[in-house]
């Protein structure tokens, strides 16, 4: 018989650690804590292969699940001497998701299920504490409608709210057990209302209604997006937790927190928390009170004036720091811990490795590596390369002026500005327009996960440093200030309200995740410094990876912070980017519209000290690395007239009239101008334009390496190759301007000639193409616009709903089609060294910064990765754990 359910509790467990797969994360740590002699409520667990069963058998559950659970259930109550549905002694449970790693906030729980209006009078008896029972019975119904029986949860709110006025009272806490009862009865109706039938008594009803509602949030569109976003795969599915209730709710020497044992947001080695007292766990995350700091310390430095945990219950706390220390030491990673205090009791509900910023996560690494606790091996695996990027947004300029709102609580570092927006739906929309926005929420809740991707920072009224907004900007890298509570945000009306100004959607405001401070209007920024344990655990990657990183640069000022980086050469300089400003693009226009190789040569001669000075600048900067200069490639259509001052100016430069030129410049005009005359095209129709761009940089690596002695090493890469006959002619040509300048300049320098593989064609006859070749490098950006035949600059209009349908498991133009352009690439690297055996190979289109893409190329046997500058740093870090995995 398959085992689907694993039991917990009583420092015993049926499941360890490394069983996430099967227990999901949550799962796998209660079974490690209560191992470890932890104070854990014991429970069960149903594994994730019952997800999977689930979702394949049309929703059913496996024969054997009801009584593995009922026995697993019989454990828990002889464990804590209570029956679950006895009237009199009832036993309560929590229900939890728990897929294989953390997703905060996006599937359900159901806490307090088995109570009824039998058993609600039991708890009253045994806990001496009506108040605490009925408080938990409205909590239970307010919770299960809303994520079992589909009742909004707002719908119980508004009447909370409105009993509050009729009483008079601000807080939760100063309601009565009769006004509970009162609630009980009102929320009863509601749900009979909305549903045509009563809330459900019978306790095991109850609880396969909760198990059957977490798995179906498993596919829920929240936890879609989220899984999107993370690159969780579907078929993970989720686990379910069944657990024993304890109350942080029962007065005033109960509580529930949540705490990391390291700062998550600059890994400061010290305990960050919040809790509450005389409450329950969902009052912390979903911010519906404001929390207490968990130390003095904290307390002190927030300028608080209610007690820390630490302060109010000396103890317990005492007893939760040792906890601390143990998980930390036992996981080797900073923990993130739920608990509960009942009656002064510590109960652990949760560990896992804590999500954190990327700067902390390279301060935990190195620290932990410095202590001994890891190597800096699993250290340089400890950060996820994507996250950072978090480290090279900007922070605001100290110095700069501000219009300070208002102040919140720092939750997630970085500084960001944008339009005002109060919605997820606007924030997404806008940003597909290309506006930079700020969302401001309230409160935001896992459906605003989508608006909270597309903001460039998030604001909320309410909310802690663990609430939900806080957690998921984190994990997103996104700057966000929570819990401003001078804030009145009115989303109908588009208007948010603070210390008597006012805020409409669309103005510009900004937030400083770091201090809290919120701005009216654009503050000033400054870039990061990139030093510290930052530069200790690049250090340490570089030591690990095989793949060299250089970047795409086209400007000295774009060399110069790709240098900065640690890009260890040029591997896409793109020619046509330097032809677009002032004097440039004039001779630019006369050269293509010019009727004779004369004329052309004549506006050449204007191009060449540009294109040379160009050169030699950035090989100054690059100080003999290699620099990969692409010869001119685009559609000659981007450089033609459009206004009539442009043609008049053009026109005069070739001596012709303004309606001459007009029909030179349309008989150029090309239907599909991506797959026109443009590129190697180019060179064989006018050669005189590829021969002036490497008498160009053949003069100025002379120049360089004559002035600083510094060995030079120009890599020629020839465009939009097909066929190897393109590629020979030019290369001859190429080769010849080398020899004039060489002879001329008494100076010869090492040089290569490659191509750009951006055509299937040329993937698939690249043993040929390699005769001519001294490198190749695959432009993926044109190689998949060819090989699946969508057009980067159109594609946005559809690409979106083929992963959403899972047609391309993510963006091809973000992260590489293994499965077909990857196929092109491992075909022409293996057919390209099958003709030359040392044929140096990269990459150099976008794809080159995504850390999937990377460990594509480390797996293929790539000698380079090139990416924009700012995404240097993630290659290096990405083929460090690409050689390591």
């Amino acid at each position: 018989m398959t085992k689907w359910v694993y039991s917990f509790g009583d420092g015993a467990a049926e499941g360890r650690a490394d069983m996430k797969n099967l227990l999901g994360g949550k799962g796998a740590n209660l079974a490690e804590m209560a191992s470890l002699g932890l104070p854990v409520p014991p429970g069960l667990t149903i594994s994730t292969e019952v997800c999977t069963y689930y979702y394949d058998n049309e929703r059913q559950y496996p024969s054997e699940l009801k009584d593995q659970v009922a026995e697993a259930i019989k454990a828990i109550e002889t464990s804590v001497g209570a029956t679950f549905g006895d009237p009199e002694n009832p036993l309560l449970v929590s229900v939890r998701s728990g897929a294989r790693v953390s997703m905060p906030g996006m599937m359900d729980t159901v806490l307090n299920l088995g109570l009824n209006d039998q058993t609600v009078e039991g708890l009253a008896k045994n806990s001496e504490n009506e108040r605490f029972a009925w408080d938990s019975y409205r909590r239970f119904i307010q919770m299960y409608s809303d994520v079992v029986l589909g009742v909004d949860h707002y719908h119980f709110e508004e009447l909370i709210d409105l009993h509050k006025d009729e009483k008079g009272v601000d807080l939760d806490t100063d309601l009565t057990a009769d006004d509970w009862k009162v609630l009980v009865a009102a929320f009863k109706k509601k749900t009979q209302e909305t549903l045509g039938e009563p809330f459900p008594q019978d306790v095991h009803d109850q609880l396969w209604g909760a198990i059957g509602a977490v798995f179906g949030s498993w596919r829920i569109e929240r936890a879609k997006v989220y899984r999107k976003l993370n690159n969780i795969p579907e078929e993970w599915g989720t686990a379910v937790n069944v657990q024993a209730m304890v109350f942080g709710n029962m007065g005033e020497t109960s509580a529930t927190g949540v705490a990391f044992t390291r700062d998550p947001s600059t890994g400061e080695n010290e305990y960050y928390g919040e809790y509450l007292i005389n409450a329950q766990g969902e009052d912390v995350v979903a911010g519906i009170r404001t929390p207490q700091n968990l130390t003095k310390a904290a307390r002190e430095k927030a300028g608080a004036k209610d007690l820390s945990m630490e302060e109010s219950m000396p103890e317990v706390f005492g007893q939760l720091a040792s906890v601390f220390e143990k998980l930390e030491k036992h996981y080797k990673d900073m923990q993130d811990i739920e608990f509960t205090v009942q009656r002064g009791k510590l109960w652990m509900l949760q560990t896992r490795s804590g999500k954190r910023t990327a700067k902390a996560a390279l301060k935990i690494a190195v620290e932990l590596a410095a202590d001994g606790l890891i190597d800096e091996k699993t250290a340089v695996m400890r950060v996820e390369p994507g996250a950072l990027d978090q480290l090279l947004h900007p922070t605001l300029d100290p110095d700069a002026p501000r219009d300070v709102l208002t102040r919140g609580l720092p939750a997630s570092p970085g500084a960001a500005h944008g339009a005002a927006v109060f919605t997820a739906d606007e924030a997404e929309e806008w940003a597909k327009a290309g506006k930079d926005v700020i969302l401001c929420r309230t409160e935001t809740s896992p459906e605003d996960i989508h608006g909270m991707h597309a903001a460039k920072g998030i604001l909320t009224a309410r909310g802690g440093m663990t609430s939900h907004a806080a957690v998921v900007a984190r994990g997103m890298g996104r700057p966000c200030v929570s819990g401003a509570g001078a804030i009145r945000i009115d989303a109908k009306a588009e208007i948010m309200h603070c210390m008597g100004r006012e805020i409409k959607k669309g103005d510009l405001i900004t937030i400083d995740g770091a201090s809290g401070e919120v701005m009216i209007g654009e503050v000033k920024t400054l870039q990061p410094e990139l030093a510290g344990d930052f530069a200790t655990l690049m250090e340490w990657a570089d030591t690990y990876r095989t793949l060299k990183v250089r970047t795409n640069a086209d400007t000295p000022a774009d060399t110069t912070t790709a240098r900065e980086f640690g890009a260890e050469g040029i591997g896409l300089c793109r020619t046509e980017h330097m032809f677009f400003e002032g004097e440039r693009i004039v001779a630019v226009r006369q050269m293509i519209l010019s009727e004779t190789e004369a004329g052309r040569r004549e506006a050449l001669a204007k191009l060449l000290p540009m294109q040379r000075a160009d050169f030699t600048e950035i090989f100054k900067i690059m100080r003999g690395l290699p620099v990969t200069i692409r010869l001119l490639d685009p559609p000659l259509h981007e450089f033609l007239p459009r206004e009539d001052d442009e043609f008049e100016q053009v026109a005069g430069a070739l001596g012709i009239s303004v309606e001459k030129l007009k029909r030179q410049a349309n008989e150029l005009h090309e239907f599909n101008p991506m797959l026109g005359h443009r590129g190697c095209r180019l060179g064989i129709s006018y050669p005189e334009i590829y021969e002036m761009q490497a008498r160009a940089i053949f003069e100025a690596a002379v120049a360089v390496e004559k002035e600083s002695g510094e060995t030079v090493v120009p890599e020629v890469m020839i465009p939009l190759v097909a066929t190897e006959k393109e590629l020979s002619m030019l290369r001859q040509r190429v080769e010849a301007e080398a020899a004039k300048v060489f002879t001329e300049q008494s100076h010869t320098v090492e040089y290569m000639v490659g191509t750009m593989i951006e055509l299937p064609r040329a993937a698939l006859q690249a043993a040929k193409i390699a005769q001519s070749a001294d490198f190749f490098s695959f432009g993926t950006n044109d190689l998949t616009q060819t090989a699946i035949g969508i057009s980067r600059d159109d594609a946005a209009r559809f690409l979106d709903e083929y992963v959403k349908l899972d047609i391309f498991a993510q963006d091809p133009f973000v992260s590489i089609d293994q499965e077909g352009v990857g196929e092109l690439v491992k075909i022409g690297t293996e057919r390209g060294r099958s003709t030359k055996p040392d044929l140096k190979l990269g990459i150099c289109g976008e794809h080159g910064g995504d850390p999937a893409s990377v460990m594509f190329c480390h797996d293929v046997g790539l000698d380079y990765v090139s990416c924009s500058p700012f995404r240097v740093p993630i290659a290096r870090l990405a083929a460090a754990q690409a050689a390591l995995r």
